[in-house]
């Protein structure tokens, strides 16, 4: 079982400024250069690096999306009482 992953996230206030940040990310975008960009959280200007983090540190419907990420994958939009996230896994342990 994974205990501890390292990932990126971009915090915005609507489901639509995360698809659209979504899209251009897909569209060819750097995520880090979006983050710093776009997201509304402080760890944007690290291009949105949480660093290493364990399983109860995020709020639930965060840490369930982003344990379920494989290496290098992004999330959907999801949804917390803080904003809509995208979410990309950078490693496992």
């Amino acid at each position: 079982m994974v205990n501890n992953i390292r990932a990126l996230h971009i915090l915005v206030k609507t489901e639509q400024e995360a698809k659209d940040i979504l899209d251009e990310i897909k569209n060819g975008a750097n995520f880090q250069k979006m983050a710093e960009l776009k997201s509304t959280c402080p760890s944007g200007k690290k291009g949105g690096d949480l660093g290493w983090f364990g399983r109860g540190m995020m709020v639930r419907e965060f840490e369930k999306a982003a344990f379920a990420l494989e290496k290098e994958e992004m999330s959907e939009p999801v949804k917390t009482e803080f904003g809509w996230h995208i979410i990309k896994l950078i490693d496992k342990r």
